[in-house]
């Protein structure tokens, strides 16, 4: 399998070119499982097929490092951005049919991508594990996330929040189960962020989606501007800017950077 290695911001992924061979939804879904696997292949945090598509330059399929489908990623939208451009499936604007709609990419500078993601579907507040959290779905079907103001966070042991993310990311008040972030204040429009993600089931070094929740639910309770707001995570800096009409968002840009590990073939 050739295959291209790629990461935004610590968040990295195996991208495949399905087009050809067109492998079915199963058998990527445990292609990715095994692809994923650190220390025994190749290692990633999610799986992206590059297909066909009737109505963008090309299908984006993502898979969670557990096999699971997902409806969309953000830092992966805007690695396969660049894969897009680089491998000539687009031109310097990528449009990317992705299981939550479509996606608008952007090419920036060599390694600078931005994506339009996926607009909020629920955008509301509730109570999970003694925690007050904002609600999100981005897209149709929605990517849920759960987003937790929690100034303290980054002094707790890493074991107690991963349990509490843990517990969040199957709490029944989201049906679907949700992606955790937890969020620190450090300054106007500045904040730090760690995400529990549904189906690797743990921290990821960035989370782009996480990232355009949590800046829509600090922008609803007014707590920023939502114009280049910076979020750091363990991986790096992501730049989230939103146009809202009538307290509606219409607009959610995810910019940073990306970065081509390596281009490849398995062999064994």
């Amino acid at each position: 399998m050739k295959f291209w290695k790629m990461q935004g911001c610590g968040n990295d992924f195996i991208v495949f070119d399905n087009r050809k061979d067109k492998f079915s939804e199963e058998e990527l879904a445990a292609m990715a499982k095994h692809y994923c696997a650190r220390r025994l292949s190749i290692g990633a945090d999610g799986f992206m097929a590059v297909e066909e598509s009737a109505v963008a330059d090309f299908r984006m399929r993502f898979f969670n490092s557990d096999g699971t489908v997902g409806e969309m990623c953000g830092n992966g939208a805007r690695c396969i951005s660049r894969y897009g451009y680089e491998n000539a499936l687009s031109g310097s604007e990528q449009r990317i049919e992705t299981t939550a709609g479509l996606v608008t990419g952007e090419r920036i500078s060599k390694s600078e991508y931005r994506v339009h993601l996926n607009l909020p579907t629920v955008l509301d507040e509730r109570e999970a594990e003694g925690c007050g959290c904002g609600y999100v779905e981005l897209g149709n079907p929605g990517l849920p996330h759960c987003i937790v103001l929690l100034e303290d966070w980054d002094t707790m042991e890493v074991n107690e929040l991963r349990e509490l993310g843990r517990r969040l990311r199957y709490s029944p008040v989201f049906p679907k189960g949700a992606n955790v972030t937890f969020v620190k204040t450090l300054g106007d429009d500045h904040f730090r962020v760690r995400t529990f993600e549904r189906g690797v089931e743990d921290f990821t070094l960035a989370c782009g989606t996480g990232c355009g929740s949590t800046v829509s639910v600090l922008t609803r309770r007014g707590l920023c501007s939502g114009k280049n707001v910076r979020l750091e995570s363990d991986g790096g800096t992501l730049t989230v800017s939103l146009t809202r009409e009538n307290e509606q968002i219409t607009e959610l840009l995810l910019q940073g950077p990306t970065c081509v590990v390596a281009i490849g073939e398995t062999e064994d």
